[in-house]
């Protein structure tokens, strides 16, 4: 069997309501497109019918897997294992709400095809589109946390670490997800940091998101997340990501 030039990653926690219409969005797109790829569901732990809803999608679809975990790990955890699972050249992970589509992936063989190996989503950029934008309050606040982030990184000049659409090469696949540890919610950001630590750069491509009345994150996600980060911050002076 041929490797498939693409994979595509789909983390999921109690989607059963979302998670179908996203996969035939994303199963219709690839079955356009002239160059082989394969599409794996990461089941985090579900209370739902996430799961038996992928393995009936996959009875009639050979490109979709399902990787099953019966105990939640949080979001890091299960799109590390997909990554680290999938076979593609290049490995997109996004979103099961499809808030930012897999339409996106045109742009990133633009930027591939510049030696470019790691490539991320961003809602912050020249070009992005969100139709629905947020209360100028919460803009701000974004923006605020957003230099608390670089700053504690070092990730200067990223001002959109969370967008869920980011593409790797195979190669810095293995690299990078081998060296991660954070499971929840700054995982993004310890994916960049590792990423600048092995000389990558970082390619931001401007997205349209479309944000989910449903997914609202909470002060306590943010402090969670600066907590994370801490840890990461640690993990950099101890020269963990060397």
């Amino acid at each position: 069997m041929s490797i498939p030039k693409l994979s595509v990653i789909i983390p999921a926690y109690n989607e059963e309501k979302r998670l179908p219409k996203t996969l035939e969005s994303v199963i219709s797109y690839l079955a356009k497109q002239t160059y082989q790829s394969e599409v794996l569901v990461v089941n985090d732990g579900s209370k739902d019918g996430t799961a038996t809803i992928v393995r009936e999608l996959a009875k009639n679809i050979p490109s979709l897997r399902l990787l099953d975990n019966q105990e939640n790990h949080g979001k890091g955890f299960v799109v590390r294992q997909g990554m680290l699972a999938a076979k593609g050249e290049w490995r997109v992970f996004m979103d099961a709400d499809n808030s930012t589509s897999i339409d996106h992936i045109h742009r990133m063989w633009l930027e591939k095809d510049q030696g470019f190996e790691v490539i991320i989503g961003s809602r912050d950029i020249k070009g992005a589109v969100i139709p629905v934008p947020q209360s100028w309050l919460r803009r701000r606040l974004g923006d605020v946390f957003n230099l608390m982030v670089q700053v504690l990184s070092e990730l200067w000049g990223i001002w959109d670490t969370q967008c869920g659409f980011k593409g790797f090469s195979a190669k810095a696949t293995q690299e990078i997800f081998s060296k991660a540890t954070v499971n929840r919610w700054a995982f993004d950001v310890e994916l960049l940091v590792i990423a600048k630590k092995h000389g990558y750069k970082v390619k931001e491509i401007p997205v349209t998101w479309i944000n989910d009345a449903n997914s609202k994150v909470k002060l306590s996600g943010m402090i969670n997340m600066l907590l994370e980060i801490g840890q990461i911050r640690l993990n950099m002076w101890k020269g963990k990501y060397k």
